[in-house]
């Protein structure tokens, strides 16, 4: 999909050191110029594209956010593994004995100065922590946080296909306001030429005439407002899908009353807490907030380490001879001026902060539940209203017609019947919206949303 650059400096491109290694990309660009390409789409392919490695934007961040929260657990794991470090070291000095504190006294007279001489140092040292309780609690909380960044990354792409389904939704329904604006205007122009027959037959008026096409003209600018709207919708779900802009889109669904799989909203709830990856997520950030709180308090706990060190020393490299440490130590914290008191204090609001918010968000699961299937609930009630309407107002268009074609009646009365038509196919349009965006919901709010979309 990609589109390679123009390189306007030419001339002075070719003389580049890198002139043959460009000369097939120069090739390429000026062979294959960029071109609007075609594309037809779907739901659920609009939904795979923005969760692939090159579509949301959220969803790149989200997997970047993962290797971000990996390496620091690995920060985490190093402070339990061995440390080994090599140094060499060659100097040539002098030293001042008497800024040293080395004095003279009547016995012995050492010299002030002593040098230059010179010391060679190549050594090996070897650090292992034995046992620190808190650099295991924090490690296991490190490692909870990568499951974490895990499950918030599945919430994201469940947000961005709800998020999809919702451009794609509302780029159907503007499409839908297109083709009724069209049929509108159809419907106006067949109306205005039946005024114009009329008054050549001697049974309407010029008045009549007018009128219609008026309501010609009128529906010539919502044809056009319909597909300005459309246009509009198509672009922000290609922005969204993270498709070049330019292409050429044409949506392959419609807006249909397509029935709920869930039988009522209690077993829509039950649903929700098994899959709700936010709901999840928030569970392992208080497993890891309790972690890290018992890694705050461990820091009391006195820790052991072993250190090794070997290498050779002399004034020079032949020389040197070699020498070696070994040996263990037990650090005991006695006080740090309070330090570790205020880590477990901040580590304990947290964990009490995550409970609240895990119990407010169980909360919130169930209302948007509610709240969902009330809409789905209005939402076929008003399907139902919407397609008795638009029926009734098509009868009532030809009754006018037929009238008006009689000379029974005048145009007030088709022009009257054309409006409430068009207020009906808006109002169906509306209803099926409604709906469809009410299913969305639902899904979304069980954690569903992609298995829901087939």
């Amino acid at each position: 999909m990609g589109v390679l650059p123009t390189y306007k400096p030419m001339a002075c491109f070719l003389r580049s050191r890198h002139m043959i290694l460009a000369l097939p990309l120069i090739w390429i660009a000026f062979t294959y110029p960029a071109t609007a390409s075609d594309l037809n789409l779907s739901l659920k392919e609009a939904i795979e594209i923005a969760l692939s490695q090159e579509g949301s934007t959220e969803v790149q961040i989200a997997e970047e956010t993962i290797r971000e929260v990996q390496a620091r657990s690995q920060q985490s794991r190093a402070e339990l593994l061995p440390h080994l470090e090599a140094s060499i070291g060659y100097q040539n000095q002098t030293r001042n004995l008497e800024a040293l504190g080395l004095q003279p006294s009547p016995l012995f007279r050492p010299p002030t100065l002593v040098g230059p001489f010179t010391t060679f140092d190549a050594r090996a040292n070897l650090t292992q922590t034995i046992f620190h309780l808190g650099s295991i609690r924090r490690f296991q909380a490190s490692k909870i946080g990568v499951r974490v960044a895990e499950t918030e990354k599945e919430n994201i792409e469940e947000r961005t296909a709800a998020q999809v389904a919702r451009f794609y939704l509302e780029a159907l329904r503007n499409r839908a306001r297109l083709d009724a604006a069209r049929a509108n205007l159809k419907l106006a122009t067949a109306l205005a030429d039946l005024a114009e027959n009329q008054r050549e037959a001697g049974m309407g008026t010029g008045i009549e005439v007018t009128r219609a096409q008026v309501q010609v003209s009128n529906e010539q600018q919502r044809v056009l407002g319909a597909e300005q709207q459309y246009r509009q919708s198509l672009l922000r779900l290609l922005k969204l899908i993270g498709i070049r802009l330019d292409t050429n889109l044409t949506l392959t669904e419609n807006l249909t009353n397509t029935p709920v799989q869930v039988a009522d909203m209690q077993e829509a709830l039950a649903i929700a807490l098994r899959s709700r990856s936010d709901l999840q997520a928030h569970q392992k950030r208080e497993e890891q907030a309790d972690l890290d709180y018992r890694a705050a308090r461990a820091d009391r706990i006195p820790s052991l380490s072993g250190f090794a060190g070997y290498g050779t020393i002399g004034s020079g490299i032949d020389n040197a001879i070699p020498t070696w440490n070994l040996g263990v130590s037990l650090e005991l914290p006695v006080f740090d001026g309070g330090r570790v008191d205020a880590r477990r204090a901040e580590a304990l609001s947290r964990l009490r902060r995550e409970g609240i918010e895990g119990q407010d968000l169980r909360h919130q699961i169930e209302l948007e539940i509610r709240l969902a299937f009330a809409g789905l609930n209005l939402a076929r009630e008003q399907i139902t209203v919407a397609e008795e309407g638009l029926q009734l107002a098509q009868q009532e268009l030809e009754q006018a017609r037929r009238r008006y074609q009689a000379g029974i009646t005048s145009s007030i009365e088709v022009t009257d019947a054309q409006t409430r038509l068009e207020r009906a196919r808006e109002n169906q349009i509306a209803a099926l919206f409604n709906y469809n965006l009410e299913r969305i919901n639902l899904g979304e709010a069980m954690g569903t949303i992609r298995s829901m979309i087939q």
